[in-house]
């Protein structure tokens, strides 16, 4: 007699989580996580995220609002509302680090800052916002040399003016 087989199962279409990617704001009073993967990745060179982070741009994360979650603090966030776009960013009132920004045509979502995290995420940013708003000033990948005298320093060297061609000169 042959042992009884179990019936055949359907196979599942949803993706197998791994660990909750988990990050925090600069002093720890907050922190968060995301299930991973988190739906998507991209560079924000708009004016408002570049001065709502200091920074010549931000990267995010978007998450499905219910695979985020505050582990830790959440009395420590405050909120800030722009009453023309009525987006919100929360940050920490601690330390002033940006932790979730949300946007009214994506209720369902929310937007994390990919600095918190200090693992993968399982999505890479491959998307820029705002392109046209790239600050010149803003490295965006020239060849960078050690700064002597300086460790861990590196600076981009000034593009050297060609001399002007001198015919006839030996």
């Amino acid at each position: 007699m042959f042992p009884e087989e179990e019936p055949e199962k359907k196979k599942s279409k949803a993706v197998s989580l791994g660990k909750p990617a988990a990050g925090q704001c600069l002093c720890g009073k907050i922190a968060i996580e995301i299930d991973v993967p988190a739906r998507w990745a991209w560079h924000d060179h708009s004016p408002a995220s570049r001065r709502a982070h200091g920074a010549a741009y931000a990267t995010y994360v978007g998450s499905w609002r219910k695979r985020f979650r505050i582990t830790r603090g959440k009395a420590s966030l405050t909120r800030y509302e722009d009453d023309a776009t009525k987006t919100v960013r929360s940050f920490c009132s601690n330390c002033g680090t940006p932790i979730v920004y949300e946007r009214p045509r994506s209720p369902h979502m929310v937007n994390i800052p990919r600095a918190l995290f200090s693992g993968r995420t399982g999505r890479q940013p491959l998307y820029h916002i705002a392109i046209e708003e790239l600050q010149e000033w803003a490295y965006t990948g020239e060849p960078l040399v050690p700064l002597k005298g300086y460790p861990g320093v590196v600076w981009q060297r000034s593009k050297k003016k060609k001399r002007a061609d001198r015919e006839g000169m030996v």
